[in-house]
């Protein structure tokens, strides 16, 4: 099958730019994919982190792609629908998690030859921070695709709240592979300048208010002197209030901050010197933070939102804590070290893992290309 794959890839970076890469390679296996991307992802003053490009000691797979998408430009949605088209790919393929590119995703949608079949992965529709154009933009968005990916039930009743007969398949986030192999944790915490008899909590991947990170740092005042906290990623907005939560905190100096993008080649750093990854959200549908724990074997603990239970099964592969609040996080980081078999979680999300594989992902998404195509054409 010809395959148009309109999304974020090199030279952009981030997470989104990585799914969308380990999923390229795995379709080309065995269909022509073509990947089309931005010229313009964000406005600058839109963009809060520090670049959205890769930078020159990055190392990333760096996809082949036309850059024909300007996010803010009408003109450039014509052209890179015309582009697409002259392509004459049987699937289009977009993945959807903000809804700021609604209007210019849909337009491009909806301009596609009508033997086109429409796909988008889907990790957000309703968004964590709302704005005033959300329900217009998904409205244009939702209402010029075939179908939809969805990688977790929070999603997937979102999407039926909008578009209840939306076509869909319910697929696991597939596991980051990509980072390489864990390395020695004393010696990872040595480098991190650690300390190698505490127990090391670990927060991982871009600051926003509600990922929590403001609650994990008011639990470590619930915990006693056994325990660090590694603060690890870039700042969407101020790290202000964050800091002076820190510098109140009575476990201040067992409180690690690398306030910054985290490289691919870092990142085996980070994971390796943890014991336990923390996700102390306020609110979520999934989050690929899990699928790189995973990838290095790392149990995680949660709070009790969204879609993060769906992935992090309870005293198997980690905790879900009830409520986003900082004595329930500080108690469910106690519960884990004190209480349950660390061992057996890890050996758990190793069998799991192994099941969520991006050919596995793959083969089911042009599974459902086929039926919708079948459809479509009946």
């Amino acid at each position: 099958m010809k395959i148009a794959f309109l999304s974020t890839f090199f030279p952009f970076r981030g997470g989104i730019a990585q799914f969308n890469a380990l999923l390229y390679r795995a379709l080309e296996k065995n269909n022509s994919v073509k990947a089309f991307t931005f010229k313009r992802q964000y406005p600058n003053f839109l963009f809060p982190g520090e670049t959205q490009m890769v930078q020159e000691n990055d190392q990333v797979d760096e996809i082949p792609s036309e850059r024909v998408l300007d996010s803010i430009s009408p003109a450039s949605w014509w052209n890179a629908a015309r582009k697409i088209n002259q392509f004459e790919p049987d699937l289009i393929l977009t993945k959807y998690w903000m809804t700021f590119f609604g209007p210019s995703l849909g337009y491009i949608l909806k301009k596609m030859r009508p033997k086109t079949i429409r796909i988008s992965i889907l990790d957000n529709v309703i968004p964590h921070e709302k704005r005033f154009f959300d329900g217009f933009a998904n409205r244009l968005f939702l209402s010029n695709n075939d179908g939809f990916i969805v990688m977790s039930d929070a999603v997937l009743s979102d999407l039926l709240s909008l578009k209840p007969h939306a076509k869909y398949v319910r697929l696991n986030h597939p596991v980051y592979n990509h980072f390489g192999k864990s390395v020695d944790q004393k010696w990872a915490q040595e480098k991190l300048g650690l300390n190698p008899e505490l127990k090391t909590l670990l927060f991982f991947g871009f600051i926003r208010d509600y990922k929590g990170l403001d609650l994990l740092i008011e639990a470590m005042n619930h915990l006693d002197e056994t325990y660090q906290l590694i603060i690890a990623g870039e700042v969407y907005g101020s790290f202000d209030t964050y800091q002076k939560s820190i510098d109140t905190n009575k476990n201040k100096a067992r409180i690690h901050c690398f306030q910054k993008y985290i490289s691919d080649e870092e990142v085996p750093l980070f994971y390796s010197a943890s014991d336990v990854c923390l996700l102390p959200y306020k609110s979520a549908t999934q989050s690929g933070i899990t699928s790189i724990a995973h990838h290095f074997n790392l149990p995680i603990i949660a709070t009790d939102v969204g879609g993060l239970k769906e992935t992090i099964h309870h005293r198997k592969t980690g905790l879900i804590v009830e409520k986003p609040e900082a004595e329930a996080i500080a108690a469910g980081i106690q519960q884990f070290f004190n209480v349950e078999d660390r061992a057996s979680m890890t050996e758990e999300i190793i069998r799991e893992k192994e099941a969520n594989s991006w050919e596995n992902f793959a083969k089911k998404t042009m599974e459902f290309a086929t039926e919708l195509r079948d459809l479509k054409h009946s």
